[in-house]
């Protein structure tokens, strides 16, 4: 846990075991295979977010070969929104229940049986085929997303904490990135039906043997906790009563934490957005610049790239300044401000305007993401990270397939345009609610 939130435990820890000045008395120690751990979670995170975008990514191609229309496509990345709803909170139980090594195995373990459905799914009557994979694989990202916090405050020190946290984030922005930009150059926008089958299986076949590949190590090599902890706030949390770390009750101290009540929106807001230009790109960016399907995938990884440059900067920021409203509130505002610029050149017919605008949107945007993390541990503890994780992922799912809905009607009745005008609106309201948090911190 973070430094700048332990001199609080006492107050928030009341019946706890051991006390925090009790808990001084306990030797910490970091171990070197921390770094292996949030790496393996990367690399799991990265090859379920390369399966989220890239049907998306080629939402023409696959139209044609499934003889589907562009809605049927755009659920194969709302799907890992839908699906994340419902399970989130077994899960997160399962999690406070069983621990990192279960959910590690879960998640790795669903995805590697997701991908290699899709290798049997490549035929143009087998579309329920690969639907059937791209639900397995949605379920494996329940298993996935609220884990960087938690991973981060059981493996590292109070130090490192948002660093491992930025880490852990920065597998899945890297797998969406990869989902951008490899599916155009595996899967060229070819005539011939049989030629394109061909194409769409070299790419599931590769994604299958690296979720396997994948699974295996994790399988060896992941390991549930270090077996001295790394903080002394850690030491307080394995030491908790259980009454206290019931997820039931847990749950319900969140909903009534106003401060984070708000984030909770104003997560979903930013991060649904960010959901629905990623569904929705393919779409977006062909109708103004056709046969494009290469240049689009680098304009989504553009997105992402910056992005990930963002996140690191965020992230480093907070651990040396612990300044997490001030610069929330800062990033969401410029979020919001790249939306509107990216909406106002989108249709001007120069792509080189397009990626600066992209970058521009996705280093405020995808920057965000760990920002959310970071901000809700701080404003919950000493409540679960899974939990707190959790509640902010359903809500940005449950905003990202509201929006990427409406959004792919608007494009579909009244333009690109106005589409974005709609996202832009969103984010501007939740630059206000984020300014209108009452929080010290």
């Amino acid at each position: 846990m973070l430094v700048g939130v332990v001199p609080n435990i006492e107050s928030k820890t009341e019946g706890n075991e051991i006390s925090v000045d009790n808990a001084k008395k306990y030797k910490t120690r970091l171990y070197k295979r921390r770094w292996v751990i949030v790496s393996l979670f990367s690399s799991y995170s990265l090859c379920n977010a390369f399966q989220w975008i890239q049907y998306g990514i080629i939402n023409n191609l696959f139209m044609e070969f499934y003889n589907v229309n562009s809605f049927a496509i755009d659920w194969m990345s709302m799907i890992y929104m839908l699906t994340y709803v419902p399970f989130i909170f077994p899960v997160t139980w399962l999690l406070d229940k069983k621990g990192l090594r279960i959910i590690a195995l879960a998640a790795t373990s669903i995805n590697c049986v997701g991908a290699w459905i899709k290798v049997a799914s490549v035929k143009p009557h087998l579309f329920w085929v690969t639907v059937l994979g791209q639900f397995a694989c949605s379920l494996a990202q329940v298993f996935i997303l609220g884990m960087p916090s938690r991973i981060a405050s059981v493996w590292f020190g109070t130090g490192e904490v948002s660093t491992a946290c930025l880490i852990g984030v920065f597998g899945n922005q890297l797998g969406i990135a990869i989902g951008f930009l490899v599916p155009p150059v595996l899967v060229p926008n070819v005539g011939d039906m049989d030629e394109l089958a061909h194409h769409i299986s070299v790419m599931f076949y590769i994604t299958a043997g690296a979720a396997t590949l994948i699974f295996i190590l994790v399988l060896i090599m992941f390991q549930e906790k270090p077996d001295i902890p790394p903080s002394q706030a850690q030491v307080v949390m394995q030491n908790m009563a259980p009454q206290e770390s019931s997820y039931r009750a847990s749950v319900g101290r969140l909903l009534h934490n106003t401060p984070f009540v708000l984030l909770l929106i104003t997560y979903g807001l930013n991060v649904g957005c960010f959901y629905a230009v990623s569904t929705l790109l393919n779409r977006m960016l062909i109708n103004h610049y056709p046969g494009e399907e290469v240049n689009v995938g680098r304009i989504g990884l553009t997105i992402v790239i910056a992005g990930m440059v963002g996140s690191l900067i965020c992230g480093i920021w907070l651990d040396k300044t612990k300044t997490y409203k001030q610069t929330t509130v800062a990033v969401y505002l410029l979020s919001f401000v790249g939306m509107v610029v990216y909406t106002f050149t989108l249709n001007l017919g120069h792509l080189w305007a397009v990626f600066i605008t992209s970058a521009a949107l996705g280093f405020f945007m995808t920057g965000y993401l760990p920002l959310g993390f970071e901000f809700a541990v701080e404003l919950t503890y000493p409540e679960s990270e899974g939990t707190s994780s959790g509640l902010l992922n359903c809500s940005a799912q449950v905003f990202g397939i509201i929006f990427t809905i409406c959004q792919g009607k608007i494009i579909d009745y009244y333009g690109t345009l106005a589409g974005n005008i709609f996202l832009s609106v969103f984010l501007l309201l939740g630059t206000i609610l984020t300014g209108m948090k009452n929080s010290s911190l």
